[in-house]
């Protein structure tokens, strides 16, 4: 004898195995909305700095959720020093540091931000560094592809292999 208590357990294991169960809430209520994750459009970066100690630079980098919708965002961004009045990337992009953050859901207004840390190209021979201007960063919401530029002049170093940044996983402030 099938008993309803029996039967609901049948069918749902079968819809188990099939991969098709749905758990909805109170009869009538719609699933609320997934939250999107932020996109470049989404988010405006900005640079906060001026700590200094032994040869190094802190700050961070902050992007606001402009848009009128909430949205997602967490982990490493990218981030490079630009240059030459073009965007043109100089050295070698920002190292990520620490561990990545949980996604935070961000209401209009709101912010994450990423902490930096900048060595001064002078702690470098000149030869190894060759020194060159600095316009500002290229910045990337993680995982994006278009870049945002934030203004900020300083000195960076043509060579490659000479990695003058870092920068932290974006969280909450």
């Amino acid at each position: 004898m099938t008993t309803p208590r029996s039967s609901f357990r049948l069918v749902l294991a079968a819809a188990l195995a099939a991969g098709t169960v749905v758990l909805a809430g109170p009869a009538g209520a719609s699933p609320a909305p997934a939250v999107r994750t932020c996109g470049n459009t989404d988010l405006t970066a900005s640079y906060r700095g001026g700590e200094g100690a032994a040869g190094h630079t802190y700050g961070r980098i902050r992007f606001t959720n402009t848009s009128d919708r909430s949205c997602r965002v967490g982990g490493f961004g990218g981030l490079s020093y630009v240059g030459g009045g073009d965007g043109t990337q100089v050295g070698a992009a920002a190292d990520r540091t620490g561990k990545t953050t949980p996604a935070v859901t961000l209401r209009p207004g709101q912010r994450v931000v990423s902490r930096v840390d900048e060595l001064d190209a002078g702690n470098f021979p000149r030869k190894q560094c060759r020194p060159t201007a600095v316009d500002g960063f290229r910045v990337y919401v993680p995982d994006a592809t278009r870049s945002q530029f934030v203004e900020h002049a300083t000195t960076g170093c043509r060579d490659d292999e000479v990695h003058l940044l870092s920068h932290r996983s974006f969280r909450r402030p």
